[in-house]
């Protein structure tokens, strides 16, 4: 008889080296003594997945140092080949399975990335996959694990409820179900990157990681401390899903309402048991950021690097561009970019609300006189302001009830904020009130 799913004798066999005795490996359910994960693990996880998984450059930026106030470093996950870290975990849990197990296959419930990686992975070793993904699930992600060979089944409103209907399939067909962030060999799988962050950056001070289920920050935390105790790990989260924050508050992983967020990636209602247990003794500092800094750092991520990072993997930057990490200024900075698989759909919108965070989109509302000339007077102002008009429409039912004066609401491309103050100033001036 086989395990259906990451019991303790399973654990027992699929990683003796492992067992330690931390709440619910899968994360959910009844709890269950805890599975703690060491350094030499992290080390084992780093001979199995070489030549696998591509070990990601980790290069200086100067011009995101000068726009941080740091001496930035980026440790480019997003250039794996899936577009995330999460290839390393899912090889790891892979390569550990037993023949029977393989024989049998693996399941998944994910929004996306770790899908990408089981998809990957399992395809090369030829074991069965089937990933549960949200309804939600931006349609590239669910579009590439087809691709890569894996069964995609579209359930639920959010991870929790794609979980819950992995775990009755994994019940039927007898898979082997893999956590995301929360199974030990996945924790020691991403803590790999804390190994080569070691040994590609000199000295740094501190590392910046995105914390969503907690299993990347408590393997980076992990390997960083062993190597360099001096360094500070700091986790960011974005502040529509901060499950870290909540569960440092509380002690333990506690459930919480998410909202949605451009950093879809770290949408985890509960962080993991088992890397909370490690996380909350070697995490430094955990701060959040809104979605227009993430949207903000997605747009400098593609200006100054010309890499397009998703909005997780630009959590880091977010937090350095809005002043969230005064006491790292003109330290020695790594920035773990983790991924980049942004859906194409939402990128423009997300560009928008960088340009716009920026100050380099302005929307203005004015009554303009609806005699001829009106309008040309109004957008020559504009451009002799230095500004160029992106969209514009007409209100002549609404604006107000003066016949002779129609509204006009326009979206600007201007240099920054005090370019839009300048140009408010001189509109006013020449007699166009703006709400």
């Amino acid at each position: 008889m086989f395990c259906t799913r990451w019991t303790l004798p399973c654990a027992r066999i699929l990683w003796p080296g492992l067992f330690a005795g931390v709440d619910d490996p899968g994360g959910q359910g009844v709890p269950r003594r805890r599975m703690s994960v060491t350094f030499s693990d992290i080390e084992g996880a780093a001979g199995r997945i070489a030549g696998q998984v591509l070990a990601t450059p980790c290069p200086y930026s100067a011009a995101l140092s000068e726009a941080a106030g740091m001496e930035i470093w980026c440790k480019m996950e997003f250039l794996q080949r899936t577009g995330s870290f999460k290839e390393r975990g899912a090889r790891n849990a892979l390569a550990l399975l037993d023949p029977k197990r393989r024989r049998c296959g693996v399941i998944a419930a994910s929004a996306g990335n770790h899908a990408l990686g089981v998809a990957a992975h399992a395809g090369k070793l030829g074991i069965p996959a089937t990933v549960v993904m949200p309804c939600f699930a931006p349609l590239t992600k669910v579009a590439n694990c087809r691709r890569l060979g894996a069964e995609v089944v579209l359930y639920g409103a959010n991870i929790a409820e794609a979980r819950s209907r992995a775990d009755v399939i994994a019940d039927e067909r007898g898979l082997t179900y893999i956590n995301g962030f929360d199974d030990p060999a996945i924790i020691a799988g991403q803590g790999t990157i804390g190994l080569e962050i070691s040994a590609q950056v000199p000295d740094f001070d501190a590392v910046v990681v995105p914390v969503g289920g907690a299993g990347l920050i408590a393997g980076v935390a992990l390997a960083v401390k062993t190597l360099r105790p001096g360094a500070r790990v700091v986790g960011v989260e974005p502040d529509r899903a901060a499950s870290f924050t909540a569960a440092l508050a509380a002690g333990e992983p506690v459930a919480i309402d998410l909202r949605p967020t451009l950093a879809d990636g770290l949408a985890v209602p509960k962080v993991g048991a088992n890397a909370f247990a490690i996380a909350r003794r070697l995490v430094d500092q955990t701060v959040l950021v809104s979605e227009q800094q993430i949207a903000l750092a997605v747009l400098r991520l593609m200006e100054l690097e010309k890499a397009v990072v998703e909005g997780a993997g630009a959590a880091p930057l977010a937090a350095c561009l809005a002043g969230r990490l005064p006491a790292l200024a003109r330290k020695r900075v790594v920035l773990l970019l983790c991924g980049g698989n942004i859906d194409l759909t939402t990128l423009d919108r997300v560009i928008e609300k960088g340009l716009a965070s920026a100050g380099r989109l302005a929307r203005l509302t004015a009554i303009i006189s609806d005699r001829p000339g009106g309008l040309a007077r109004f957008a020559g102002l504009i451009a002799a302001e230095g500004a160029s008009i992106v969209d514009i429409a007409h209100d002549r039912v609404f604006a107000n009830d003066d016949l002779s004066t129609v509204g006009v609401r326009c979206v600007v491309e201007t240099r920054d904020f005090d370019h839009i103050a300048a140009l408010r100033r001189r509109l006013e001036s020449e007699g166009f009130p703006l709400e």
